[in-house]
């Protein structure tokens, strides 16, 4: 009779129906030690609640007092102050960068501007000249056929 109460209360505590008074009653059971063969698979599922509940906690905790808190704001506090320092000393020599390169680029292109135009300059004087030479070219060859003739 106790054999098929126990095996009713094992289908019951695995649908999560059981009363503690009935979980406390199969911990008894199967920790008594004669258990059936078919029913002993079921032996360290109950004796591990009863081991689990004699194992204690031996290691010391910690706890912070008041004044290791404090300090913690204490440091968040200057930790943020830095931060918005950081912050402001990088938008000033950002900004600072910024416009010495913008003055480099302003200067480049003002250099070439420049350049372009004496470039410009040359070239013109150089096509001037270049026509002067077809002048002396036509020159030489009339010369050459005076010279030729006589």
């Amino acid at each position: 009779m106790e054999l098929d109460n126990i095996e009713k209360l094992i289908a019951k505590y695995f649908e999560a129906n059981t009363t503690v008074a009935e979980e406390e009653l199969l911990k008894k059971y199967f920790a008594q030690g004669n258990v059936p063969e078919h029913l002993a698979s079921y032996t360290p599922i109950f004796n591990y609640f009863a081991a689990a509940k004699q194992e204690q906690f031996d290691k010391e905790v910690v706890l912070e007092s008041d004044a290791s808190a404090k300090k913690m704001k204490f440091n968040y506090k200057w930790l943020s102050v830095a931060a918005v320092g950081l912050l402001f000393f990088g938008v000033y020599f950002g900004n600072t960068y910024f416009e010495q390169k913008e003055k480099e680029r302003m200067a480049t292109e003002y250099a070439y501007q420049e350049t372009k135009k004496a470039l410009d300059f040359l070239s013109e004087n150089f096509n001037k000249g270049t026509e002067k030479v077809a002048y002396l070219n036509q020159f030489e060859k009339t010369k050459q056929k005076i010279y030729n003739n006589n």
